[in-house]
């Protein structure tokens, strides 16, 4: 992966290590509005306990660039394991434990890792405006889709400059349609590293198992074209051993 490849990751990579929140206190939770646990249940929040790993691949196309890397996450553990290229493009696979990450080599603290991070936000992003504590989450009311011509439901999720997110002080804005899914979305990077502005549609959907995935979304990453896809997703269930194909 070449530095511009690096540059280009949407929402951009975080620098550093970024821990994903995946469980907060009943009274933060009781302080956000309704609607944040409501696109959360649509994506398949009342079953992901039963997940024991997430596949897939993230593929992102802008001009000048085209990146692929393959994951399996397993939330419960924390492990991770990673197939894709180097800075150099060389063929690079590793498997580590996201807890102890300060003892892996330094290509993984401060590629892969925040690569991981940043991909892992793009796919589950609906579960992380309910499980992020220190998201701001407004329910801002019916607006104007960015792209489209019609309208949704505009849902702010706004991170502090200190901490969260895929990057600190993010803000991803959702437009979610009567359905409970995700139409489109803004995001508006914290940092003045670009993209600084992506607007996609979000489209592509598929079950695996019992989450609800987007697989395609395409749009502009500061006024260019983007591609942003997940091929060859699936999960493994608890107490499964094989793996089940969204579709």
């Amino acid at each position: 992966m070449t530095n511009s490849s690096r540059r280009a990751v949407v929402p951009l990579l975080a620098v550093g290590v970024l821990v994903l929140v995946l469980a907060e206190t009943s009274c933060s939770q009781q302080k956000r509005p309704p609607v944040a646990e409501q696109i959360a249940k649509t994506y398949g929040l009342d079953s992901f306990g039963q997940i024991e790993g997430i596949r897939y691949t993230f593929n992102l196309q802008v001009p000048g660039v085209n990146i692929s890397r393959s994951w399996v996450w397993e939330p419960k553990t924390g492990r991770v394991s990673y197939e894709g290229k180097d800075k150099d493009g060389k063929p690079v696979k590793v498997t580590y434990v996201r807890s102890q990450i300060n003892r892996e080599p330094a290509n993984v603290r401060d590629e892969i890792e925040p690569a991981f991070v940043n991909d892992q936000y793009n796919l589950l992003f609906p579960f992380h405006v309910y499980w992020d504590s220190s998201a701001d989450v407004q329910d801002l009311g019916i607006q104007k889709l960015p792209l489209g011509t019609g309208s949704a439901r505009r849902v702010a999720v706004k991170y502090p400059p200190e901490a969260g997110g895929s990057t600190p002080g993010d803000t991803w804005e959702l437009f979610i349609g009567s359905d409970g899914r995700v139409e489109e979305f803004a995001y508006h990077r914290g940092g003045p590293t670009p993209p600084s502005l992506v607007i996609a549609s979000w489209a592509g959907y598929k079950k695996a198992g019992p989450l609800l995935i987007s697989t395609d979304r395409r749009g502009t990453a500061d006024g260019n074209p983007l591609q942003l896809s997940f091929t060859d997703v699936a999960v493994k269930l608890a107490g499964a051993d094989t793996w089940v194909n969204a579709q």
